[in-house]
């Protein structure tokens, strides 16, 4: 007796074996007869009357589907499917069960990723890849249709329809996939990707599932624990209220951690400058809240040009200077990971950074990187749209697609509009430009100034306490794909060292809001 694989149908009357004939049979069918009439579903799958030749009716129970394989009374002989070539196990030895459910939970994800379990498309890949030479031994009782995909129409539509009645659909074949001329567009199966997934595991290939740390304590505890390949986060607020130096500290962050490089694209300041920046925190940063030894920004460019004055010579050497050597030293241990690009007007496009990441991929290795844009509505798109919505829509399109494709997370900056620059508080639809920045950014991150915001009630009877209010900015946490939103934190400012104290909290005062609704 062998067993033949067939699609996998479910069985709309299951049996136990021992059943002799189905319910609802005529009176004395034949074998064929009673199989169809049992199976309706399997009308147009072959004809078994040679099978029926051999057998009488009394003997011959209708076939039951046990994990994807079929009784075939066809022949004689060892349990085999010599569909995949795949051993069955002797009945004797074990006795196999009376009534099976093609759709039983698999026991693991092996079990899920087993050939048996991949659905009706799985024999017929499996002889294309495990026997490319030799062509399986044909059994002539069983067409062609039964074996991967369908042939005959009439079959496949009461294949899928039978499905369907499970709550399960018939997959594409292996070869659904069309060639646009730039790129080939193949839908993968749950299956596949979960296939993928296995083998990421097995490497070790999970790098898109570590999150990289921004190194604001209590932000990173609300987004999950930092940014994840593929995400969008953008940074809006009016101006003065520290994005650029929350953004740069956050790239300064992330190289010290040491868990990715940082390439951070800036369209209004030159790569000097950001470095002076960096210096300035770096003097503060691990004294926080003391601010002794601090350079000033300011002090900054007085410092290396009375090197210079001082040295009065060719050779002036920068680290000699007694104020700066600290601040220079520590960057020294990141600055290898930390790049710094002024942006181009003409050069600089979505097109050639997706191709400037490319390359990096391509020389780093596994190396992550993360990419920060200072800030959105600057970013050229040539050639220029009609109107800025068309711009910053085309813009943020592309800055998403290429975090998505290059498996990056990146942060932008992100200009508010008149209106926004107008407002009691800043919100996330005051950003400039287009309602598609709401929709495609994964975390949307507003700045105010608290002593703005905050309630009139914590400060009209306090001066101060509202004198203390305008040192701290409240982040809030307007939308975020992967965790709680509207989430208000605040962060004590030191801009004149171009920083934050990164430690934060939660904001305990109670603050404007002007999402009111009259009933």
């Amino acid at each position: 007796m062998n067993i033949t694989r067939r699609p996998r149908v479910p069985d709309p009357l299951p049996m136990p074996v021992e059943t002799a004939a189905p319910v609802g049979a005529p009176e004395s069918p034949g074998p064929t007869d009673g199989f169809r009439a049992a199976w309706p579903s399997y009308a147009g799958f072959g004809d078994t009357a040679a099978a029926a030749a051999a057998t009488s009716d009394a003997a011959l129970p209708p076939p039951p589907m046990i994990n994807g394989m079929y009784w075939d009374t066809s022949s004689a002989g060892a349990w085999t499917d010599d569909r995949v070539h795949d051993l069955v196990p002797d009945p004797a030895a074990q006795p196999m069960p009376t009534v099976a459910d093609p759709f039983r939970p698999a026991a693991s994800v092996a079990d899920l990723l087993a050939p048996a379990n991949r659905g009706p498309f799985v024999a017929a890949e499996r002889l294309e890849a495990d026997e490319p030479e030799a062509a399986p031994t044909r059994n002539a009782a069983v067409p062609d249709a039964e074996v991967g995909v369908p042939t005959d129409p009439a079959v496949y539509g009461t294949l899928s329809s039978t499905l369907d009645q499970r709550g399960q659909t018939a997959g594409p074949p292996a070869t659904w996939q069309v060639d646009t001329g730039l790129a080939m567009v193949h839908p993968r199966s749950a299956s596949e990707v979960l296939q993928t997934l296995a083998r990421k595991v097995a490497v070790g290939a999970v790098e898109q599932y570590q999150p990289v740390p921004l190194g604001f304590t209590p932000l990173d505890k609300a987004i999950g624990g930092g940014l994840r390949a593929g995400e969008l986060m953008l940074i809006g607020g009016a101006q003065g209220t520290g994005k650029t130096t929350m953004a740069v500290q956050m790239a300064r962050n992330i190289v010290l951690g040491g868990q990715a490089s940082v390439l951070y694209i800036c369209f209004e300041h030159d790569e000097e400058y950001l470095l002076n920046r960096i210096i300035a925190m770096e003097s503060v940063l691990s004294h926080l809240p003391q601010k002794t030894g601090g350079v000033k920004l300011q002090d900054v460019r007085r410092e290396i040009l009375g090197t210079w004055l001082a040295q009065d010579t060719e050779n002036a050497d920068l680290s000699t200077n007694p104020r700066l050597r600290p601040a220079l030293e520590r960057i020294a241990r990141y600055g290898q990971n930390l790049y710094l690009l002024r942006g181009s007007q003409t050069t600089t496009t979505i097109a050639n950074m997706h191709e400037l990441i490319r390359k990096y991929k391509e020389l780093s290795g596994d190396r992550r990187l993360v990419v920060f844009v200072d800030y959105m509505q600057k970013v050229p798109v040539i050639p220029e749209p009609n109107t800025e919505t068309e711009k910053v829509t085309t813009i943020v399109n592309g800055l998403k697609d290429l975090a998505l494709s290059l498996d990056v997370p990146l942060v932008s900056i992100v200009a508010a509009d008149k209106e926004g620059l107008k407002a009691a508080r800043l919100r996330n639809h005051h950003l400039r430009g287009s309602s598609a920045i709401n929709y495609e950014a994964d975390i949307i991150l507003i700045l105010n100034e608290k002593y703005h915001i905050v309630a009139k009630v914590n400060i009209e009877f306090n001066p101060y306490q509202a004198q203390r209010f305008r040192d701290w900015v409240i982040a809030s946490i307007e939308k975020n794909r992967g965790g709680q939103s509207s989430v208000d934190l605040e962060f004590q400012k030191h801009f004149e060292f171009s920083c934050f104290d990164a430690n934060g909290r939660s904001v305990q005062e109670k603050l404007i809001e002007e999402r009111l609704y009259n009933d």
